[in-house]
């Protein structure tokens, strides 16, 4: 137990579907955590409401898809990468996080009948072995905040070896490297952090988070080993003192990583559904951020400002197309407006925006 990371030693029962009891993930889980007796549920029955506390690991058998398409809108431009869906919720506590309001619990799920992933991937992925894919774990969980415990990247980098048109994103705010020895090849893994302001990374990004230069320095260990990184400033956030943040953390960038290092930076600004504005007045009543200047956008969400958007993703691009990045930069779920406003041109563009990280996840576009 002492070896485990500090986000994992809350851990207090650990719940196993009957289904699942004897899987690798399970026994996995077992071993690295002695001390605790696992809890099977009988075939055919549930969590119940009453154990539904963050401190708790359930290892699932899932019934739904596994392979899904990032839940973006018709409105505004999606990077249109792939999610495989491993489980949910995270033991990190950033204020910002969507998952609070996505879900009724903070349980921290695992799909454990990998064998049915193993199933629906091979289907998936060998029906057209010319179709390639940007696939990525980090939409619904962080991608690796439980490996130590479940090594599930491990296993996922391991069997998609077998699949060279498939590239795997893997995006975090911790620090795991245990998956690097098995990787075949480098340029089909893209290590990924998120990004942004110093002040918000100490504030906002609570429960024992990776530090911003524990994770520039992760990117540069992976860089140096020949794979290519991505960072994520999403959300970046409007407070006072922006400028210097991001203007620091971008400094941070260009002092652990190369521009041909990276495969890609995503820009998107905090927007968030109505409820999640109650989530975080309730969990985190420091947090005031979230009362700034907002409006209601065509996917129903809240948006800050156009101008402020403009006015942050212009500071943040310029600051790293001075650094030598251009062609990695891109924007998550806005409008071909500001785009045009930002980086002086549109998805459009570049053969659209899905086509174009297509290319960038698998090397194929230059870096000038």
């Amino acid at each position: 137990m002492n070896t485990l990371p500090s986000y994992l030693r809350g851990i207090s029962r650990v719940v196993v579907d009957a289904a699942v009891a004897e899987s690798p993930v399970a026994l996995r889980v077992r071993e690295r955590l002695p001390h605790l007796t696992a809890e099977v549920l009988p075939e055919g029955e549930t969590l119940s409401s009453g154990l539904a506390r963050e401190d708790i690991l359930y290892l699932k058998q899932y019934r739904g898809r596994f392979l899904r398409h990032c839940p973006g809108t018709s409105y505004y431009r999606c990077c249109g990468y792939q999610i495989i869906h491993i489980g949910e919720n995270c033991p990190l506590r950033c204020s910002y996080c969507i998952l609070q309001a996505y879900f009724q619990d903070r349980v921290l799920k695992v799909w454990a009948n990998q064998d049915d992933l193993w199933r629906e991937l091979d289907q998936a992925f060998s029906a057209n072995p010319s179709r390639r894919y940007r696939v990525g774990t980090g939409e619904f969980t962080d991608s690796l905040v439980l490996e130590a415990l479940t090594g599930y990247s491990r296993d996922l980098i391991e069997f998609l070896g077998r699949y060279p048109q498939v590239c795997l994103e893997l995006k975090s705010k911790v620090v795991d490297l245990s998956w690097m020895d098995v990787v075949r090849d480098p340029s089909r893994v893209l290590p990924a952090w998120s990004m942004n302001a110093p002040a918000i990374a100490e504030h906002e990004e609570q429960g024992e988070c990776a530090s911003l230069e524990e994770r520039l320095a992760a990117a540069r260990t992976c860089a140096r080993e020949g794979f290519r990184v991505c960072l994520h400033f999403d959300p970046m956030i409007h407070f006072p003192g922006w400028q210097d943040g991001y203007a620091r953390t971008v400094e941070m960038i260009f002092d652990h990583l190369r521009p041909e290092e990276i495969a890609y930076v995503s820009m998107g600004s905090f927007r968030h559904m109505p409820d999640l504005k109650r989530c975080i007045s309730e969990n985190f009543p420091e947090s005031t951020y979230i009362y700034g200047e907002f409006i209601t956008g065509l996917d129903g969400k809240q948006r800050l400002l156009r101008p402020l958007r403009v006015e942050q993703f212009r500071f943040l691009a310029g600051a790293l197309r001075r650094g030598g990045l251009d062609r990695q930069l891109y924007m998550c779920m806005e409008s071909d407006e500001v785009w045009q406003a930002v980086l002086g041109r549109t998805p459009a563009d570049l053969g659209g925006l899905y086509r174009h990280l297509m290319a960038q996840a698998f090397g194929e576009e230059g870096n000038e």
